[in-house]
């Protein structure tokens, strides 16, 4: 994959899968910004920043985004685990606004650059628990089942216009957001178990999997939700 003089966005790049694909983009010679609330010091200095939370006022960003914008990656997410009964109403709306309303808004305002590419592709980030029954996920498979209605909907809007739409649906990541689940050797053995690649996944696997669907080599693929989860979503192997 060569991303030689291609504009790429990754809202959400400071750390995790963001920041794994941020490096990846960058040493294929992409032309890389980043929108995320907070900047990192892993990023090359080439890299273009604008500080914003996706949950506020994003009319810098009409600003900020080149002209012609060759691929948009929305890299947020959140992990909020609790039994139903614990779930409140605000739960559910903050997982909302932060996967769903949040990829929304970034993608209105990229619209314009992204036809002007001629030929352009968005990747939205779910989960493999908003197809796969899982419990104390409610809230997130609610949210992320959201964002593959909406990729699916945009897809197909897009396609004339020739923007590409596809989701990664990761399972559990060896990132900073899943620190609490994977904070003790116990927790990351039994972790690694339920998958029956018998691993956890780690941010390179999912950004290997985005630059993919970014690139050229993808161009006749749309409207694809893409498991990347150890086999988590559809092998049963005990």
């Amino acid at each position: 994959m060569n991303f030689n003089e291609k504009n790429i966005v990754v809202v959400g790049g400071s750390s995790g899968i963001g920041l794994a694909l941020v490096k990846l983009l960058h040493a294929q010679n992409a032309n890389v910004y980043v929108v995320s609330r907070s900047a990192s010091q892993e990023w090359p200095e080439a890299v273009h920043y604008l500080k914003a939370d996706v949950t506020g006022n994003l009319d810098a960003l009409e600003a900020f985004l080149p002209e012609v914008l060759h691929g948009l990656v929305y890299s947020v997410g959140s992990i909020n685990l609790k039994p139903f009964t614990r779930l409140t109403a605000e739960d559910f709306l903050n997982d909302f606004k932060l996967n769903a309303l949040g990829a929304a808004a970034v993608i209105r305002h990229a619209v314009v650059p992204l036809k002007k590419a001629g030929g352009a592709s968005i990747v939205l980030i779910s989960s493999v628990a908003a197809a796969t029954g899982m419990p104390y996920h409610a809230s997130i498979a609610a949210a992320k089942g959201a964002v593959e209605g909406m990729a699916l909907s945009l897809a197909a809007e897009f396609a004339s216009q020739q923007i590409r739409v596809n989701v990664a649906a990761p399972a559990l990541t060896d990132t900073p957001l899943a620190q609490n689940l994977l904070n003790t050797p116990e927790k990351r053995e039994a972790s690694a178990k339920r998958h029956p690649m018998g691993k956890i996944g780690r941010p390179q696997d999912i950004s290997q999997l985005i630059a993919f669907l970014l690139s050229d080599e993808s161009n006749w693929m749309t409207g694809q939700i893409i498991g990347v989860d150890g086999g988590l979503g559809n092998l049963k192997t005990s």
